[in-house]
C-alpha cells in the first residue's frame, strides 16, 4: 500500500505562525507535524509516499528530500491552484497507479496503530475503501457521516447547515442521544476514486470537495467501510490546539 499526504495549504487559522512556513511543518515536541505522520506510516510498512505540496513547497521538499533518511521513498507533486480537497488527490494519480493508497491530510495526528487498524479493516472484508471517524457533538463543524448496520458508509455531508441537520433528524438519520460520527480526515481508497474526482463540480462554497466524490463512490455501489479512531486524534487546526499539544503530547 502507498500513501498520499495533502500538505499544500497555508493554514490561515494559524495566523502569524504560517506566514513563512507551511502548517504541516509546524513543530510538535520538536518534530514537524508531517514528520510524525511519515514516521507513523513507515512504522506500518507504508514506505512509498507522495506529498502534495503548495505553499512554501521548498520547505517541505528540502526537509524530507527523497525520504531515504526516514526509511521511505518520498515523491512530490505541487498543487498550483488551491481549489479544494476533491481535486488534490488527482495530482497523485500516476504515483498511485494500480495500488490502493492511504490518504491523509498533513495536519492530522494519530497514533501509528491507527494506520495499522485501517489496513486491517480494509483487508478483512470486500471493501473499496475505509473512512475514519470520531464521535462528536456539534454536527455543523465538520464532515457528518452516516453508516449502515455493518458500519459501512451510507452518506457523508460536509459541514451541514442547521436546516440539513433538522432534516436528518426528521428522517431518523440522527437519533436523540445517538453517536454523531465526524469525518476524521484519513482514508484508504482504490484508484477507482479518480473516476469520481474527475467528475466533480464545485460546491456552493466554490470548491471541489472530496466528500462529493466519496458519495458518488457509494452511490455507484462501492463499499466504504467505517472505522472509529480509538485514542489520539488531533486536527491541528489553530494555535490553541498546537499549544495544547506542546504541553500535553504523548507519543504513545
Amino acid at each position: 500500500m502507498k500513501a498520499v499526504i495533502l500538505a499544500a495549504g497555508k493554514g490561515t487559522r494559524m495566523r502569524e505562525l504560517t506566514q513563512s512556513i507551511p502548517k504541516p511543518m509546524l513543530k510538535v515536541q520538536g518534530k514537524p507535524i508531517l514528520q510524525h505522520i511519515v514516521e507513523g506510516l513507515v512504522s506500518n510498512q507504508i514506505r512509498e509516499i507522495c506529498i502534495i505540496t503548495g505553499f512554501q513547497a521548498d520547505t517541505i521538499e528540502n526537509f524530507f528530500k527523497d525520504g531515504s533518511a526516514m526509511g521511505a521513498k518520498i515523491s512530490y507533486v505541487r498543487q498550483l491552484v488551491q481549489d479544494g480537497t476533491g481535486k488534490a488527490p488527482e495530482l497523485a494519480k500516476s504515483f498511485v497507479g494500480d495500488d490502493s493508497f492511504l490518504l491523509t491530510y498533513g495536519d492530522i495526528l494519530v497514533k501509528p496503530q491507527t494506520y495499522e487498524q485501517m489496513i486491517a479493516r480494509y483487508e478483512n472484508g470486500k471493501f473499496d475503501g475505509v473512512i475514519t471517524v470520531t464521535p462528536g457533538q456539534d454536527v455543523t463543524k465538520g464532515g457528518l457521516n452516516f453508516f449502515d448496520d455493518q458500519f459501512c458508509l451510507r452518506k457523508v455531508v460536509e459541514k451541514p447547515s442547521p436546516v440539513q441537520v433538522e432534516e436528518y433528524r426528521t428522517k431518523g438519520w440522527l437519533q436523540q442521544g445517538g453517536t454523531v460520527w465526524y469525518n476524521a480526515g484519513i482514508y484508504i481508497f482504490k484508484p477507482s476514486l479518480f473516476q469520481f474526482t474527475t467528475k466533480l463540480q464545485k460546491s456552493p462554497r466554490g470548491e471541489f470537495e472530496l466528500p462529493d466524490a466519496i458519495n458518488a463512490l457509494t452511490e455507484a455501489g462501492h463499499t466504504i467501510a467505517g472505522l472509529e479512531i480509538i485514542g489520539r486524534w488531533v486536527d491541528v487546526r489553530d494555535p490553541e490546539v498546537l499549544s495544547q499539544l506542546e504541553s500535553g503530547w504523548e507519543q504513545d
